[in-house]
């Protein structure tokens, strides 16, 4: 369990992030929920990718104004979901990884704004 205290810190985040291995995180459905499920309409996309871009600057702030250890945290953690030795590359996987590794640069540029 992520939250069992007898694990140290690094274990749990690989615990956490496991799924993240394969498929981009994508999990088999559970017995009680449908297996097909309808396409996102255009109105519902747009307002994803709204929410995306909403989160993707809140975290660019949260991280601009966390300590040097959270930077490091974030960049660590893209190195749990980039593919393991062993496993097939997937795209979305990759693209995850390295969209973590953007998100900490673009913190780290907020911090070093001349006049802060």
């Amino acid at each position: 369990m992520p939250g069992d205290p007898s694990l140290d810190a690094s274990e749990r985040r690989r615990r956490a992030l496991s799924r993240w291995d394969n498929e981009g995180g994508a999990i088999a459905p559970a017995p009680h929920e449908p297996a097909d499920v309808p396409d996102l309409t255009n109105t519902e996309l747009v307002q994803l990718r709204i929410r995306v871009i909403a989160l993707e600057n809140l975290m660019i702030a949260v991280l601009a104004q966390g300590s040097d250890r959270q930077l490091d945290l974030a960049r660590e953690m893209a190195s749990y979901i980039a593919p393991r030795h062993g496993f097939t590359e997937h795209p979305l996987t990759t693209q995850a990884a390295h969209r973590i590794t953007d998100l900490a640069d673009r913190a780290l540029h907020f911090r070093t704004l001349p006049g802060q």
